[in-house]
């Protein structure tokens, strides 16, 4: 089955040619200085069963001159943020203050407790924002009516309002039906989070989500992968940055040039996850209300392999990123610049 033109490469330079001049300046400018954040999922197998704690994430985050991290609750597992005590939840905290590093937490859902545990977790760390997505068993109408009941509680959970919230897109649901969520919670310190490759297996491809989203956007998770047919639909299998489907620099340029005055994207995370695989959820010849099935949060089959070796190339992976996403986005600001004023 061959991919909709829209998984390509997107034009990305002839997209940065059409550009006034000082719009081209400000993508250059926004390139330069696109804050890139270390994401725990990249070190999603080094986590489960490697020892890596999290403060190993803000060393590494610090030792590469990222602006900050995004983890989840859970990463770590016996060692993670939600297995922590009190004290040791503010000493991260304090740690990646003394590093100066922005705490972003993470959770895999929408239901009531479990936004109450991130939302508490994220204050006691010092966090300014806190990522969730509906993972509901169900009919596509249900799921949408039961994220929409708990978020609206969210209000509730920061009266202060010291965080931002994100909704991702995480393989169910179709942006249209997040931006209704948005819509009917009606609050204005949640947005969405765009991830470079979940929409494909709601059957999206990913610059027309990305148009859907855009008003709505406020982070994003950079990866790559291959999109594979499944049932009539899509599924994607993770691989390192570069190799895969995905119009990476175009979903870049995109996302740079959001937000008028100063950048809609706030958080670039590095989530490279490598061999992580999803089927697809949704068919363009399904029913008009689909049954979204039960699913564990994200994970990685380590293989078959010899662990410690698996473990290594995680590593390797995930540094090798940070300078393969580094080069694009230095290839975004040159090519940006060569955008002069007309005489």
């Amino acid at each position: 089955m061959t991919l909709p033109q829209s998984f390509g490469a997107g034009g990305w330079r002839a997209r940065i040619a059409a550009l006034e001049a000082d719009e081209a300046a400000k993508l250059a400018h926004r390139a330069r200085t696109a804050p890139l954040f270390a994401h725990a999922y990249a070190f999603h197998l080094n986590f489960r069963f490697g020892g890596m704690l999290p403060s190993d994430l803000l060393a590494h985050a610090a030792a590469h001159g990222l602006s900050g991290v995004q983890i989840h609750v859970e990463d770590g597992e016996a060692a993670s943020l939600a297995a922590m005590t009190p004290p040791e939840l503010a000493a991260f905290g304090a740690e990646a203050r003394r590093l100066g590093l922005a705490v972003h937490v993470e959770t895999s859902s929408t239901e009531a407790w479990d936004l109450e545990r991130a939302v508490a977790i994220a204050h006691a760390v010092g966090a300014v924002a806190m990522r969730c997505y509906p993972r509901h068993e169900g009919r596509v109408s249900t799921v949408i009516a039961h994220a929409i009941e708990n978020l609206r509680g969210l209000e509730t959970l920061d009266p202060q309002r010291r965080l931002r919230f994100t909704l991702e897109q995480h393989e169910d649901l179709t942006s249209t039906e997040l931006v209704g969520i948005l819509k009917a919670v009606d609050n204005p310190r949640l947005g969405l989070l765009f991830d470079f490759g979940n929409m494909v297996n709601a059957g999206e491809t990913p610059l027309q989500a990305l148009q859907t989203q855009a008003p709505w956007l406020r982070e994003a998770h950079v990866k790559d992968c291959h999109v594979l047919p499944d049932r009539g639909g899509w599924a994607h299998r993770a691989c390192r940055s570069g190799e895969g489907d995905l119009p990476m620099q175009a979903l870049l340029v995109e996302l740079l040039l959001l937000g008028a005055e100063k950048p809609q994207i706030e958080a670039f995370g590095l989530e490279e996850e490598e061999d992580y695989y999803a089927p697809a959820l949704r068919f363009p010849d399904g029913e008009p209300d689909p049954l979204i099935p039960a699913r564990t949060a994200s994970f990685t089959d380590p293989g078959a392999g010899e662990l410690p070796e698996r473990l290594r190339r995680e590593r390797e992976a995930a540094l090798r990123q940070l300078h393969v996403v580094s080069a694009m986005l230095d290839d975004i600001a040159t090519t940006a610049e060569r955008q002069r004023p007309a005489p």
